[in-house]
């Protein structure tokens, strides 16, 4: 067999080993992989759950993403909306379905990324198991388990007319990052290509970064629990459309000022996956690391406004509306 063989020429076990020997232990974890399940220790009594899968083609590109990529963002979407909760991350859950001719080197590689983003953004946080099939499409399924730490979740509906609204993170840096892959990393046909560095503009590199390996203040969910926030979710889709999705869960209305947005408002409305934390804040209370970005008013006719004018745009990405298998 030679140095790197693919998923196909290894046995299962041989490919637990390679991904496991790489992604570190998890400080809540009670049984580690190796049996028929893990056990994670939830000292509040509770336990935060999420998944979340990503898919070639509508989530990632092989030609733009690496295996480290790949795990990075993986965990990263997923330690995302456990702090949405406001909870802290204990543990990961990851099934890979992978087509036969996948490099060891990939996954070893993917393994390297979950343990990296783990060690940055969830200090504490690691993979306590998975699954492994063979499948014509690679897919990364992770589900992501937190602990509450005592306190109530923070949860979407929570938000009273008088709050304040506001960010933690960048909005608007992963969509630039898209725009500069599908206007210059594709040829004649649309297919894409790999990145050349020697084509990248001043500025290029850090919104490819915020897209392909997003970095989510995960530390400030467990944070905002604790100074008092009201509502909370992590901004995946688009900040109008996640807004909109807050608003009507808590049954309100949240008005957005576009001044606060930065230099492209549309983009910071419109655009996804940069998974800043969006949260709502009695006024008064808004702690470091948020920036307030609007308030909340009583219901209206509109879930969101923008300066004032009731926002009816889209507002962000919805994979039945927008996924185009035809666009590459």
């Amino acid at each position: 067999m030679h140095e790197d063989p693919t998923v196909g020429e290894l046995s299962e076990g041989e490919i637990l080993r390679r991904i496991l020997a790489r992604t570190g232990r998890a400080g809540a974890s009670l049984v580690g992989p190796g049996d028929d399940a893990a056990v994670v220790a939830a000292p509040s009594g509770s336990v935060v759950a999420t998944t979340d899968t990503l898919i070639h083609g509508p989530d990632f590109r092989l030609a733009w993403s690496s295996g480290y990529d790949l795990g990075w963002k993986s965990a990263a979407v997923n330690l995302a909306d456990v702090a949405a909760m406001g909870a802290r991350p204990t543990a990961l859950l990851v099934a890979l379905a992978m087509p036969n001719d996948t490099r060891a080197s990939f996954v070893e590689a993917l393994a390297d990324g979950l343990r990296d983003a783990c060690e940055a953004l969830a200090p504490g946080c690691a993979v306590v198991g998975g699954d492994l099939t063979a499948s014509d499409v690679l897919t990364i399924a992770v589900t992501a388990l937190g602990d509450l730490e005592g306190r109530a979740p923070v949860l979407r509906s929570g938000a009273r007319a008088g709050d304040v609204v506001a960010i933690a993170g960048e909005l608007g840096r992963a969509a630039r990052g898209l725009q500069v892959l599908f206007t210059r990393f594709r040829d004649a046909d649309g297919a894409p290509v790999p990145v050349d560095p020697a084509l990248l503009r001043d500025g290029d590199t850090g919104v490819l970064e915020a897209q392909l390996r997003p970095a989510p203040p995960i530390g400030l969910g467990p944070f905002a629990a604790r100074a008092g926030a009201t509502a909370m979710m992590d901004v995946s889709d688009g900040l109008a459309l996640d807004a909109r999705r807050m608003a009507d869960a808590s049954a309100v209305t949240i008005a957005i000022d576009s001044a606060d947005l930065g230099d492209d408002p549309r983009i910071a409305l419109e655009g996804g996956e940069d998974h800043a934390l969006l949260a709502t804040f009695p006024a008064g209370a808004l702690p470091p690391g948020f920036r307030p970005i609007g308030r909340v008013m009583p219901r209206d006719e509109a879930s969101v406004h923008v300066d004032g004018v009731p926002y009816l745009g889209a507002g962000g990405w919805d994979p039945y509306r927008d996924w185009d298998a035809a666009a590459g």
